[in-house]
């Protein structure tokens, strides 16, 4: 029975119990990411296709851009639907969301700058190259593998449309 009286698993703080409440604290504290798959474009579904393939054409013209950059370019082109640039920021977002166009954070020194450039395969090949080895494998053997993330190309294809 001295094992019972030993210390450890008290109430100092330490050991399993105080690391399980840290850990619980942390995640309820933390505020949770905005669903982009749910953003409101604010214009029908029809006209938010066509700014966003607008925009998609300007992103690929002209490189990746930071939100700023996308405006200049975006008033120069006049395309017409777009309001504002706050307009303009909702509709990234929303295209973001469908997998159009990708955000990506380049560090310059102490700057962080947000680039928006557009939604490659690619992008997501380092993440995707042991999911897809393993659907190749089960698909030789005659099973059925997991889904990959292949189906955002039919949804991007389907959104410009």
């Amino acid at each position: 029975m001295q094992f019972l009286r030993s210390g450890g698993g008290g109430g100092g703080g330490g050991g399993f119990g105080g690391a399980a409440w840290e850990v619980v604290r942390r995640h309820f504290s933390r505020k949770r990411s905005v669903d982009v798959r749910r953003i409101n474009p604010k214009v029908p579904k029809e006209e938010a296709v066509a700014i966003s393939g607008r925009l998609l054409q300007i992103l690929s013209d002209h490189g990746p851009l930071t939100v700023g950059n996308t405006w200049n370019h975006a008033k120069d082109a006049g395309i017409s639907g777009l309001n504002s640039k706050t307009h303009m920021k909702i509709l990234l977002k929303w295209m973001t969301g469908r997998r159009i166009v990708k955000l990506s954070c380049v560090q310059v020194g102490n700057v962080k700058k947000f680039l928006y450039s557009q939604y490659t395969e690619s992008s997501e090949a380092p993440k995707e190259a042991s999911s897809s080895s393993a659907l190749q494998e089960a698909s030789a053997q005659g099973g059925k593998g997991k889904a990959t993330r292949g189906q955002p190309k039919k949804k991007q294809a389907a959104a410009l449309h």
